[in-house]
């Protein structure tokens, strides 16, 4: 026994430690996050399973490797170059997406905090939402088919102009008379901004995910595209069913109640409650407003 122990001792004593500093543990952070965000963003988009081919081919070349299969090896050493591009270019929409939520405002500031302590405006008001709420379940129950997209941080000009300009206060009045059957603007999407409809009869990319319910018509799959290419909040009516549901960042969230979908549109709102410092700031700049008036 004492032998295994002095043996061990002495094999571990030859082993060296590489020392750790704060720049390497800052390092372990960083690429350990990003590794977590990239394995999100692949369980969340139809690369996941090009991904699983691909890990099925890499234990083709390993099983390949272990068998001393030179003439296949030799292949896969001359088709590296070819297969990487390859790679590259099926995964293009989701690579161009990856890159453009880098740039969006909201995962910078997740990472740095640039507006720590500012007031930010809400996008719409709490007289929107009811509205939005009562015209999706006024529809639902006559089951007249709606499309609605709430624009958030990325403009979606581009797919406002395929439709027709209305730009007039959101009312549920006005949302259940646009997609009134055989209606002029009826047929497409209403692009919402703010607390306006600024567009109507709006045609939307259509999404490829082949993970949809191959039971979903055009219009969810619309909605799901245009969640696909921008941080929007698409709210879909089943013409057939009635059934409320939503599409964001790619997901489809079906058959909501009307309490769920208030606590999409509530988050979508971005709604935030001013900051104690500015209350106080506030509260004593008006106690010494009243004593001067005194």
């Amino acid at each position: 026994m004492q032998d295994i122990a002095s043996m061990l001792s002495g094999y571990l004593s030859k082993i060296a430690l590489p020392s750790i500093g704060i720049i390497d543990i800052i390092e372990i952070a960083l690429i350990s996050f990003f590794v977590y965000q990239f394995m999100v963003w692949i369980k969340f988009t139809r690369a996941y399973t090009l991904l699983k081919g691909i890990l099925v081919v890499l234990v083709f070349i390993l099983v390949a490797y272990i068998f001393k299969m030179n003439t296949i090896l030799w292949m896969v050493s001359n088709l590296a170059n070819v297969l990487i591009i390859g790679v590259i270019i099926i995964f293009q929409p989701e690579l161009r997406k990856v890159l453009e939520q880098l740039g969006q405002k909201r995962i910078m500031a997740a990472l740095i905090p640039f507006d720590t302590g500012k007031e930010v405006k809400e996008r719409f008001t709490d007289k929107t939402i009811n509205e939005l709420v009562k015209a999706c379940f006024d529809m639902g129950e006559v089951k007249t088919g709606a499309l609605i997209v709430i624009e958030q941080e990325i403009k979606l000009t581009e797919y406002e102009r395929t439709g027709i300009n209305v730009d007039a206060v959101l009312t549920s009045q006005l949302l259940i008379n646009i997609f009134e059957h055989n209606t002029p603007l009826h047929d497409g999407a209403v692009i919402v901004r703010g607390n306006r409809i600024v567009a109507a009869t709006c045609y939307l990319p259509l999404s490829d995910n082949m993970e949809l319910s191959k039971q979903l018509g055009t219009r969810h799959r619309a909605g799901v595209g245009i969640s696909e290419v921008s941080d929007s909040l698409t709210i879909i009516v089943s013409e057939e069913t009635g059934h409320v549901s939503i599409a964001k960042d790619g997901r489809l969230t079906r058959s909501l109640t009307s309490s769920q979908l208030r606590d999409a549109l509530v988050k979508a709102q971005n709604k935030k409650v001013l900051d104690n410092k500015k209350l106080r700031h506030l509260l004593k700049g008006r106690v010494k407003h009243e004593e001067k008036a005194d």
